[in-house]
């Protein structure tokens, strides 16, 4: 068998764009203070990406970022903060974000799987559903009942475009301008996390619409997933990475109770990308993807994101201002 030093060497890359295919995609800088603009004709979207202890590319990334210093953030492991304008409405119950693959992995997972899944439900999001095993394997939740904290605001008309600028503030559950209203008309909880519990119940993310023209903010992290080391191939992620000294050693392990898993051992060619997207999952319209994927080192040293990026726009759709 061979050792460790031996093995292949990996470095996470990270890239966002309006659609699955990663030509539209630009690199994401993590930790840092710009935001990702994505437009497409489905919707407006301000995304930013934070990461505990994070040594992926661009090289020049900081490790982490003051957002994990805010009373309520200091136990996350990772941030995922959007500021959203539909350009139509979108029901609220169709309105899902998740991990979604092209093929099959249940070759590749390892035992025990479906128990971590399980577990996933019970103590991450009740408001999971997905199918690991399938051709196409996916798991989404209900933005609503998911998301860690979500604000309705304004609606265009009524905000000056700073509105849309999420690097720079801690999103915070509530509403502000007409949004508040729309909150107490629908009874919606202030704390988010009666509000999550709230929407679990799928009648009443029935009622909720997301208005065209109208501001959204939202974070989206937790505790119990990390992402400093990457765990491609499994949908669920839960993990928590530690890194050594060396700028290429990393420990990809899942960490469940009980479910150790040291991921680069299911890790090929075909298995070393994990995306997330945000989509309707009645008309199946994307408003973004995030894409994380493995490198092995020759690969990573090659990127132009291993050295300090220059043109950080990509594809006319997708840009960092």
């Amino acid at each position: 068998m061979a050792s460790r030093e031996s093995g292949p060497q990996y470095k996470l890359q990270i890239t966002a764009g309006p659609t699955y295919d990663t030509s539209t995609h630009t690199i994401v800088h993590v930790n840092t203070d710009s935001n990702l603009c994505i437009e497409t004709e489905h919707a407006k979207v301000n995304l930013c990406l934070r990461i505990q202890d994070y040594n992926g590319l661009p090289d020049s990334s900081p490790r982490t970022h003051a957002h994990f210093s805010h009373p309520t953030r200091i136990n996350d492991q990772y941030s995922l903060a959007i500021s959203f304008v539909p350009k139509k409405g979108i029901a609220g119950n169709d309105l899902v974000l998740g991990n979604d693959l092209d093929r099959p992995i249940r070759d590749r997972l390892p035992p025990g799987s479906s128990y971590a899944f399980k577990f996933i439900k019970w103590w991450v999001d009740p408001g999971l559903e997905g199918d690991i095993y399938a051709d196409q394997p996916y798991i989404y939740g209900p933005c609503l009942s998911s998301w860690n904290y979500f604000r309705v605001c304004g609606k265009e008309d009524e905000t000056e475009n700073s509105d849309m600028e999420i690097h720079e503030a801690v999103v915070e559950e509530g509403g502000e301008g007409s949004g508040q209203a729309v909150r107490e008309e629908l009874q919606i909880p202030e704390d988010n996390g009666l509000r999550q519990k709230f929407f679990l119940d799928e009648q009443k993310r029935k009622v909720f619409e997301f208005e065209p023209g109208r501001v959204y903010k939202a974070d989206f992290g937790n505790p119990y997933i990390g992402f400093s080391g990457m765990i491609s191939s499994f949908p669920f992620l839960l993990e928590r990475p530690s890194y050594v000294k060396s700028n290429w050693e990393a420990d990809f392990t899942i960490r469940i109770p009980g479910f150790p898993v040291p991921v680069t051992k299911y890790i090929d060619e075909k298995n070393h990308e994990l995306r997330y997207i945000l989509k309707n999952k009645s008309n199946g319209d994307i408003y973004f993807v995030v894409l994380f994927t493995l490198l092995m080192q020759k690969e990573a040293q090659a990127e132009p994101g291993a050295e300090p990026p220059k043109d950080e726009s990509a594809s006319g759709e997708a840009e960092v201002d």
